[in-house]
């Protein structure tokens, strides 16, 4: 970092430094701030547009906050790299997101900054609330901020918290609306509009600012022009009170991008008890003509050149795994009018983008609610329809109720697409779809299929759509194995049936998925060593492939199972319990992530710490750990 071009920024290693330069200061430290978020993720990639738009707000926060005494909660964390950097990580900011170095998101073990963990959306209401209330139990003074973005603000969670925070009058929290009218992309519903409209009223705004900073220590009298303003309020700004009608002082909007605005703001409200939510209004990108340009496109734009804003792309060797879905899914669309499709605010990060720009009509983004995704699914599925929802499996785990009660009690056709299944690489713990296999494996009803490569998937939504079952289709991250999918015809394959890929003598190596590729390599390497190893693709991890199995048990004392996915509860054990039930005296090896969280990293990196990749396959085949 040039000393010289950052001379404010290498000054400010904690809050308590940034306190010291003059507010005047400010707006200078925050262009040096945002330049160097900029600098580094150039470099080594992450989630850039959000932080962007935060930087003055992560500025004022602990500039007027005494933090970490004050708690400040970030929701989800896109939005918070410039905090990261003002609390003591600037100099490590350059290994963010990389294996050993800062996780991406906030972190409670990493700060004492990061006084709440956050990769899942929605939850800072809540957890802040937590806190407001310990500190009132406790008879601790502590400031309380939770900043959740609009997008966010669209999950169930946050308006239970909401619900819930409104009923704590004695609670003193502050809730801060970063409002840029975007998630990851356009925002949907109801909610978006009513945010567009509850900033209209700039007159309203600025007179009910100015008379609570004047009667702020006046208890009686604010009470009174509290109920006086919401009278005036219903005349200026019709249906505009949702916020305050869940008790909470509503103040705003105003100019999130305006650091000196900021502060005066928020110096006013620590002053004034109870809850209370402000509503800003911040560009996402800000700073970055490119990110401010098209911020969908940059909120996780991977390595650019600084200068003149071009990507660095890398020649794949292989198609991705969502735009197989989503270009599969327009195709089934088009033979049966039957298809729709479902996300909670992930359209281009699933690519049912590609359906929603020729029928837009049979999509549906339900913004970040993945509980009412699979609800309004069954709901579909009542009526006929064959809904394809797509969730990330980290995300699904939010709707495990739903799937349980509303989609496999009731043997409704909902197909169920977890995109990310397995370890997903650099976006860490938080975002691993781990757990999928495990949990969706005791539910009854349910289909699990796990594609081991391009073709697999796309007869796998072929299959699931003349099911007539609930049926999740799980698959990985990133690019196929180069397997050729879209001139071929769709195949239907039988529910529950395995294949042999090669047969062999010594020992025999069931995969789960796209570990298939793995598998295949070890395999190849160890029959270098004379052991001939015999591999068969499981294609289901539920109903297992009971015939298969009975084969395997039969041929051979020694299995290997390699699932991408935890150990407990997941696959293996299931083979393994097959085994032991039918009597076959079967030595099990299985293969998969360890009862723990798996951090950040490539996603080499992490299968090879798992030891499932291929070199982890090849020592199991040879005998050794």
């Amino acid at each position: 970092m040039s000393k010289d071009k950052y001379n404010l920024l290498a000054q400010i290693d904690s809050p308590s430094d940034l306190k010291r330069l003059p507010v005047s200061a400010l707006p200078q430290y925050c262009e040096q701030l945002r330049s160097y978020i900029v600098e580094c993720c150039a470099e080594n990639p992450g989630h850039l547009a959000s932080s962007l738009g935060a930087v003055e707000l992560a500025v004022a926060l602990h500039y007027v906050y005494n933090t970490p005494h004050d708690r400040l909660v970030w929701d989800v964390g896109h939005q918070a790299y410039a905090h990261k950097i003002i609390t003591g990580r600037r100099d490590r900011f350059v290994y963010n997101r990389k294996y050993g170095g800062l996780s991406g998101f906030l972190k409670m073990t990493e700060s004492e900054y990061d006084a709440f963990g956050s990769g899942h959306a929605s939850v800072s209401i809540s957890a802040a609330f937590g806190m407001a209330k310990a500190s009132e139990l406790k008879g601790e003074e502590r400031k309380v901020v939770a900043v959740i973005g609009d997008g966010s603000m669209t999950g169930g969670l946050a308006f239970e918290g909401l619900n819930n925070a409104g009923d704590g009058k004695n609670c003193d929290i502050l809730v801060i609306l970063n409002d840029n009218n975007m998630a990851i992309d356009e925002p949907t519903g109801a909610l978006g509009s009513y945010l567009t409209r509850v900033s209209t009223s700039r007159f309203y705004n600025r007179f009910k600012r100015g008379l609570w900073r004047i009667l702020g220590h006046v208890p009686f009298l604010l009470r009174l022009c509290r109920k006086v303003g919401n009278m005036i309020k219903q005349g200026l700004m019709n249906n505009s009170n949702l916020f305050e009608s869940l008790n909470f002082r509503h103040f705003g909007r105003i100019d999130g991008n305006n650091v000196k605005e900021l502060v005066r703001t928020l110096t006013d409200l620590r002053n004034i008890s109870g809850p209370k939510l402000l509503h800003i209004m911040t560009l996402k990108g800000k700073g970055y003509a490119p990110a401010e340009k098209n911020p969908t496109e940059w909120h996780a734009p991977g390595r650019f050149n600084v200068a003149t804003g071009e990507r660095v792309k890398s020649t794949p060797k292989a198609d991705r795994y969502q735009d197989v879905f989503g270009q599969t899914l327009l195709d089934l669309a088009r033979i049966d009018e039957r298809v729709v499709g479902i996300t909670p605010a992930m359209p281009s990060g699933c690519s049912m983008t590609i359906m929603m720009e020729q029928m837009p009509e049979r999509c549906f983004d339900v913004g970040i609610a993945e509980g009412h995704a699979v609800t309004f699914s069954a709901g579909l599925a009542t009526e006929g329809l064959i809904p394809f929802c797509n969730i990330y499996s980290t995300f699904m785990q939010r709707a495990y109720d739903n799937v349980i009660h509303d989609v496999a009690l009731q043997n409704l056709p909902v197909v169920m697409c977890l995109d990310r299944g397995g370890l997903v690489g650099e976006d860490g713990a938080t975002h691993h779809g781990a757990f999928d296999l495990a949990y969706f494996g005791c539910i009854p009803n349910l289909v699990i299929a796990a594609p081991s490569n391009e073709r697999e998937l796309r007869n796998m939504m072929f299959t699931a759509l003349n099911s007539g079952r609930p049926f999740v289709i799980r698959y990985p991250r990133g690019c196929g194995e180069g397997v050729e999918w879209r001139n071929c015809d769709f195949e239907q394959y039988a529910i529950g049936r395995g294949r042999c890929l090669k047969e062999g003598r010594d020992v025999a190596v069931l995969s789960v998925g796209a570990t298939a590729g793995f598998a295949a390599s070890a395999i190849e390497r160890a029959a270098e060593q004379g052991v001939d190893a015999a591999h068969y693709d499981l294609r289901f991890a539920k109903p297992l492939d009971e015939e298969l199995l009975c084969e395997v048990g039969r041929k051979f004392k020694r299995v290997i199972t390699v699932e991408d996915g935890v150990l407990r509860g997941g696959v293996g054990e299931s083979v393994s319990a097959f085994f032991n039930n039918h009597g076959y005296e079967v030595k099990v090896r299985t293969l998969g992530i360890d009862d723990r969280f798996v951090e950040h990293g490539t996603p080499a990196e992490l299968y090879a710490e798992c030891g499932y990749d291929s070199d982890g396959i090849y020592r199991a085949l040879l005998g050794g750990e």
